[in-house]
């Protein structure tokens, strides 16, 4: 590469970047702002109840995960062929499918909502406030999948800015909404996950403009020469799988920290998936921008371009991580503040899980963005098994320490990520693995 076309490419990787960044509020901040607004007007419990609720909203990223990011991958290569007629044939695909999907849970939310509450919540004393923030979560379900899928589209169809602006603005009207829903409306804990619901649909009818654009490439086509329905999935399956652990760790986690150390251990867990939000925020942002700029490298076959989209990657993340966990360590008492926590007990044992969750993190996020990589090098196999045991190892540590040495049930995730570090390395020696262009690509 002359270094004219990495120039280039640098500065197509950082629009993609803080779009990626941008794009990914929709799916966390929304969880952030509604935390710790809900923890100063309504209470910790408040704060806990929407931590109750969250494998819902993970369940619901999983099948985007399949999905729609299983069709931006496959639109990637696409473009980067120049196969129109794959592009819209693949993009009309996905929003089929996430449409019904969330429609699905839609009647969920209608028929089945006082079964999923008490499913997600094993204590009466939250049950009530987490039936609440559940309701207009399921019947909002529409408006999360096509919001997700749509900004990751038209990402990749070359706009990435119109994509970050209807975020920004998605998530400030979330944040004057859970202010008016739950202060001024009286809605309570339910105000919160409908200002939600409410971001997401302005920030959809902002993106249809990129539908006007000359240069779009997205449209409504069913017609193709051969099915893409598994090439679709087949692409999200990874992310998939490692989403859908991600949901079983989030229900196993939440049961067990209740049970084992009750309403004061359940809030302190609440806040650490908050942090867990902040460092989403650039490592999703991380993994979409490797995968969708990475996959049009590929689908090129540039091999030296994409080798400098990974670089760039892994040097944005270890950043963020260092700055983030350096803050978390120095003050975890502003983040417990910003949660609304004032009694004794309950600041106490959160300054010390935010402590330990934050190194925690840290080889969660180099896992991850290892197995986006394994991915698009087509070492399909050794991206399934990272999807299965980034979550899935946590769960029998976790269980482990909560019955043999409770006092340090927090050191669970890191102790799990540490070990899928090793089984890794191990396996990437012993299976030969090389990090070369696919033969397909």
């Amino acid at each position: 590469m002359t270094n004219e076309e990495k120039s280039a490419l640098s500065t197509q990787f950082n629009r993609f970047l803080w779009s990626s960044v941008l794009i990914t509020l929709s799916g966390c901040l929304g969880n952030i702002v509604d935390g710790i607004i809900v923890g100063h007007l309504i209470g910790e419990d408040g704060v806990s109840a929407i931590n109750l609720s969250k494998p819902v909203v993970q369940f619901y990223m999983t099948l985007n995960l399949l999905l729609g990011m299983g069709a931006s991958m496959i639109v990637g290569h696409a473009l980067g062929k120049k196969d129109k007629k794959r592009v819209t044939y693949v993009f009309t695909l996905a929003v089929i499918f996430n449409l019904a999907i969330g429609l699905i849970f839609s009647l969920l939310g209608l028929f089945a909502n006082g079964n999923i509450a008490h499913l997600l919540c094993n204590n009466e004393q939250l049950l009530k406030q987490s039936e609440e923030y559940l309701l207009p979560l399921l019947l909002g379900a529409p408006a999360y999948m096509m919001m997700w899928t749509m900004s990751t589209m038209i990402s990749v169809d070359g706009s990435p800015r119109l994509a970050s602006m209807a975020i920004v603005i998605d998530n400030a009207v979330n944040l004057l909404l859970d202010l008016v829903f739950i202060s001024l409306f009286g809605w309570g804990i339910t105000g919160s996950s409908t200002a939600t619901v409410v971001g997401h649909l302005v920030g959809i009818a902002i993106m249809l403009r990129h539908f006007k654009y000359k240069n779009n490439n997205l449209r409504l086509s069913l017609t193709h020469d051969q099915p893409e329905s598994l090439n679709i999935v087949s692409q999200g399956a990874p992310l998939a799988v490692a989403s859908i652990c991600l949901t079983l760790l989030l229900l196993t986690a939440n049961t067990t920290v209740l049970s084992t150390l009750g309403r004061t251990g359940i809030f302190a867990f609440s806040v650490c998936m908050n942090l867990l939000q902040i460092y989403n925020l650039y490592l999703a942002g991380t993994c979409r921008t490797l995968q969708s700029l990475g996959a049009i490298q590929m689908g090129s076959g540039n091999i030296e371009a994409f080798s400098l989209v990974v670089r760039k990657s892994l040097r944005f993340i270890t950043t963020s991580m260092a700055i983030t966990c350096l803050v978390v360590l120095i003050w975890p008492s502003i983040i417990t503040w910003l949660f609304g926590a004032d009694e004794g007990a309950m600041i106490s044992e959160c300054n010390r899980a935010l402590r330990v969750f934050a190194l925690s993190f840290i080889p969660f996020c180099y896992i991850y963005v290892l197995m986006i990589i394994y991915k698009l090098y087509s070492h399909h196999n050794m991206a399934l098994f990272i999807s299965f045991a980034l979550s899935l190892t946590v769960i029998p540590v976790l269980w482990i320490m909560a019955r043999t040495m409770p006092q340090y049930i927090w050191y669970s995730y890191l102790i799990a990520y540490i070990i899928e570090g090793i089984v890794i390395y191990v396996l990437h020696k012993a299976c030969h693995i090389q990090f070369k262009l696919p033969a397909n690509a």
